[in-house]
C-alpha cells in the first residue's frame, strides 16, 4: 500500500472518529503491535540497503504525522466530553439550597436538663459516679448490709459478690460525702440498672436523678421546701405536693412525695386513678449510719436526701404511656418534643 494513502486514509478515519473509543481503534490500527504503521516499519529489513534509509524516514514522518492528529484530535474530544458534562452537571448557585436534616434532643435530655437548671439554680452541684460500682457503695455504706431485707427488694445485676451494675445513683452521694466535708448540696442523674423484664412500665436500663444537701441544722421542714419548689417549676406553678411516710433504709424519717396530676389538674381521671395524685420521687433525711460511715459526724450535721425515676417523669410531664419509646430511636417519636 502507497504510504501517502496510508497517511489519507488515517487522516480521513481520525476526523471521523466521534468519541475517545472510536479514536483509540484508530490508533491501534495504524499504531498498535500489529498496525498498519508497525508493520510497514518491521518491512524495511526486507529493502535493499540503499533504499532503507529513505524508507524509514518516510515511513517514521507519516507515524508521527498520525500520532499528532491523534493527539489533536483526541484533545477535542476531550474538550467537547467536558462542556457537554459541564452542561449536564450545571449548578444553579442562585437556586435555594435544601437544609441539611439536623438531630434533635431526646426527651429524656430535656427532662434531664430542665431538672438539672433548675437545681443548680438553687445552688446544687451536678456530681457523676462509675455505673460498674463496689457491693459496698451499691448497699453496705447506705445501711443496707448482706442480710438486709431491703436486698430483696433490688433486682441487681451481679459480675461477682461484689461488684454490680448500680441499682440506684445513690453510691455517688456516698462517695461525695467520703471526699468532701458539708456543706453539701449534689444531684446525680445517671443510668441505673435492675434486672426487669422490659415492658410498657419497666425496663433493664433506666435513669434517675437523687439530690443530696448536708449541712448544719438541716431539717425535714428544708426537704420540703425545696422539693415543693422542684415540682412547681418542673409541672407549673399550680402544682400542689403531698408527702406520705415511707420506708428506706438509708433515710429515717422517709416520704414519698405525689404532686397534683397534671392530666386532670387534680380532679381525679385515669392518669392518677381517680386520687388526683401522682407519686413522683422519694425522700428523707439522711441515716445517722450513713453519714458515719461515709465520715460526718451525725451529732454535728444533718441532711436530706430524694430520687426519682427521670423516665417516669418524662412520661408523666409529656403523656407517654410506653416506657420502650425512649430506647427505640425512632426520629418520628423523638421530633415531637
Amino acid at each position: 500500500m502507497d504510504l501517502e494513502k496510508i497517511r489519507l486514509e488515517a487522516e480521513s478515519e481520525i476526523k471521523a472518529a466521534g468519541d475517545a473509543k472510536a479514536l483509540n481503534e484508530v490508533r491501534v490500527r495504524y499504531l498498535g503491535k500489529k498496525g498498519i504503521i508497525t508493520t510497514k516499519l518491521k518491512s524495511i529489513g526486507k529493502l535493499p540497503k540503499e533504499e532503507r534509509p529513505a524508507a524509514g524516514e518516510k515511513i517514521n514522518e507519516i507515524k508521527a504525522a498520525i500520532e499528532n492528529d491523534i493527539g489533536i484530535m483526541l484533545k477535542s474530544i476531550q474538550d467537547r466530553e467536558m462542556q457537554e458534562r459541564l452542561k449536564k452537571e450545571y449548578v444553579d448557585i442562585t437556586a435555594p439550597g435544601r437544609r441539611p436534616g439536623l438531630g434533635h434532643l431526646h426527651p429524656l435530655t430535656i427532662v434531664r436538663e430542665e431538672i438539672s437548671e433548675i437545681f443548680t439554680g438553687l445552688g446544687f452541684c451536678i456530681a457523676e459516679g462509675p455505673e460498674i460500682e463496689y457491693d459496698y457503695y451499691n448497699f453496705e455504706a447506705l445501711n443496707i448490709p448482706k442480710d438486709h431485707p431491703a436486698r430483696d427488694l433490688q433486682d441487681t445485676f451481679y459480675i461477682n459478690d461484689n461488684i454490680e451494675l448500680r441499682p440506684h445513683t445513690s453510691p455517688v452521694q456516698v462517695r461525695t460525702m467520703e471526699k468532701q466535708q458539708p456543706p453539701i448540696r449534689i444531684i446525680v442523674p445517671g443510668r441505673v440498672y435492675r434486672a426487669d423484664d422490659i415492658d410498657a412500665t419497666h425496663s433493664p436500663v433506666f435513669h434517675q436523678v437523687e439530690g443530696l444537701v448536708v449541712d448544719k441544722g438541716v431539717t425535714m421542714g428544708d426537704l420540703k421546701g425545696v422539693l415543693s419548689l422542684f415540682a412547681r417549676q418542673l409541672f407549673g406553678e399550680e402544682t400542689k405536693t403531698k408527702f406520705r411516710p415511707h420506708y428506706f433504709p438509708f433515710t429515717e424519717p422517709s416520704a414519698e412525695m405525689d404532686v397534683t396530676c397534671m392530666a386532670c389538674k387534680g380532679k381525679g381521671c385515669r392518669v392518677c386513678k381517680g386520687t388526683g395524685w401522682i407519686e413522683v420521687l422519694g425522700s428523707g433525711m439522711v441515716h445517722p449510719k450513713v453519714l458515719k460511715m461515709s465520715g460526718i459526724d451525725p451529732d454535728v450535721y444533718s441532711g436530706f436526701a430524694f430520687g426519682l425515676g427521670l423516665d417516669r417523669i418524662a412520661m408523666l410531664k409529656y403523656g407517654i404511656d410506653d416506657l420502650r419509646l425512649f430506647f427505640e430511636n425512632d426520629m418520628r417519636f423523638i421530633k415531637q418534643f
